[in-house]
């Protein structure tokens, strides 16, 4: 199969209709996608190979313009000198690379138009790797995320069962009658901070008394001396 018929053919395709009707939907993509990657790299030797006979062709237009001015100067002489003879001869040689660069003019634009064809060959083989590429990413999760559900019910009915329900109970028991232990060990006793803080407390509330019986006392002396 010709490079430009395969081209075509990826092009035209429908990805999502030729997966739909896969038996192996990721098989598939990447055969797709091995297929868009060997056909880009072959358009892309294929432009390269143009572009560089296109740069040949520019030096050779460039050289024949060249000899065209040189004969057209060799000619102007010739006349000056009073030799029509040799500028005669000289402006055959002009017309010959007069009509050399027309001809490379031309497979120059020929070349220009195939590299630009190419370039827009490859920009839409790039999209269409692109958009597989995405397919491929989208089937993988897919794939994944079925995978990872399956496991996951096995892991449902393998635990469910009476037995497995039971150790879990027990399990649970267990931890519960130990929380219960640890608080009894440290229920009624208090912290050293709480101590000093209800130590400071008790303080201040004897103070308080010591110094209302001290105001009562003056009160009753200062009515006794009256």
């Amino acid at each position: 199969m010709g490079i430009f018929t395969r081209f075509r053919d990826i092009i035209s395709s429908n990805i999502n209709s030729m997966l739909d009707k896969a038996e192996d939907p990721e098989k598939l993509i990447k055969l797709m996608i091995r297929e868009i990657e060997d056909t880009l790299i072959e358009l892309k030797a294929a432009c390269a190979g143009v572009m560089a006979s296109q740069k040949k062709v520019a030096r050779r237009l460039e050289g024949a313009k060249d000899r065209e001015q040189y004969w057209e100067e060799r000619a102007q002489l010739a006349v000056d000198k009073g030799r029509d003879d040799l500028a005669r001869e000289a402006l055959v040689e002009k017309r010959r690379f007069v009509e050399m660069i027309h001809a490379l003019e031309e497979e120059h634009t020929e070349h220009g138009a195939m590299v630009e064809q190419y370039k827009d060959d490859i920009r839409q083989l790039e999209e269409k790797l692109a958009s597989a590429r995405e397919k491929q990413r989208l089937l993988l999760q897919r794939h994944i995320r079925a995978k990872n559900k399956k496991q996951a019910q096995e892991e449902l009915r393998r635990v469910d069962n009476y037995a497995t329900i039971a150790k879990f109970d027990e399990f649970e028991n267990r931890i519960e009658r130990m929380e219960a232990e640890a608080d009894l060990v440290n229920y009624g006793r208090k912290t050293s901070l709480e101590e000093e803080i209800d130590k400071l407390a008790d303080e201040d509330d004897i103070e308080k008394e010591l110094a209302a019986l001290k105001s009562s006392r003056k009160q009753l002396e200062e009515g006794a001396r009256k």
